[in-house]
């Protein structure tokens, strides 16, 4: 008995992950951005990558424990900084910053192919397998990504906005689209979800919508509380079952 437990202690200890996260400088035209790379130093071979882009308060701990998470699953993740180095705004000054992108797509496309690219360049990476999350601002991102026609497996919104000024675009799109978003989440309205499939469809893009009952905006982040009457709140159940929504898609389109 003695040796089997020892055994099954080794096992479980040799099988676990050996993560090496660092910041990457980079660069979309003269502005410098610095990401956050992890992967598993143990793996071997070429890896399928996942860009992570952050939330309206910039690059951060939540997205880089996002990042950690998918290099223990087997991924090279790069946590992508659409702001620029040293720009990260508190809660107040967030919707400023932000919505200077979500008003000037073109730029956010720049900002967010420019993380894509900087994945791709990383020697540990299979640049045939790549997909891009985001949440929330970030979810926005990386339907906007897809937009721009960038040549990725697939892209997954949590709780991202996903209205488009130029929906026609999605036309050019290549990914195939997983959007996770809580049903009762009022930064995102029915007319919004509604013109958004009208979008998905009119393009004959592949694509799934997932709706979680009793979940608002920022659900997946435990930070945003548990008060759903203030519109961003934490919901348990709906971060686990979006997390492996996202797991089975990976599935799906790295096979």
């Amino acid at each position: 008995m003695t040796v089997l437990v020892f055994l099954s202690f080794f096992m479980a200890t040799v099988s676990q992950a050996k993560v090496v996260s660092k910041s990457v400088e980079y660069k979309e035209g003269d502005t410098v951005l610095e990401g956050f790379l992890a992967y598993d130093d143990e793996k071997t071979g070429k890896l399928p990558g996942v860009v992570v882009v952050h939330e309206w308060t910039g690059l951060g701990d939540y997205v880089k424990d996002r990042a950690k998470q998918l290099a223990k699953q087997g991924y090279v993740a790069f946590a992508a900084d659409i702001y620029g180095k040293g720009v990260r705004p508190n809660p107040s000054e967030a919707g400023k910053v932000a919505g200077l992108y979500k008003n000037d797509r073109p730029l956010l496309r720049k900002r967010v192919n420019a993380a894509f690219n900087e994945l791709k360049k990383q020697t540990r990476v299979d640049d045939r397998k790549i997909a891009a999350i985001g949440y929330c601002f970030g979810g926005t991102a990386v339907l906007e990504l897809a937009r721009s026609g960038a040549n990725l497996n697939g892209v997954v919104s949590f709780h991202g906005g996903l209205a488009s000024p130029t929906p026609d675009d999605a036309k050019n799109i290549r990914a195939k689209v997983l959007v996770l978003h809580g049903a009762d989440d009022p930064n995102v309205p029915n007319d919004e979800v509604e013109d958004f499939e009208e979008e998905m469809r009119e393009a004959k893009v592949d694509w799934q919508l997932v709706k979680y009952s009793q979940a608002v905006h920022a659900f997946t982040n435990p930070a945003a509380g548990n008060d759903n009457s203030k519109g961003a709140a934490y919901n348990a159940l709906a971060a686990k079952r979006s997390w492996r929504a996202m797991k089975d898609f990976f599935q799906e389109i790295f096979r």
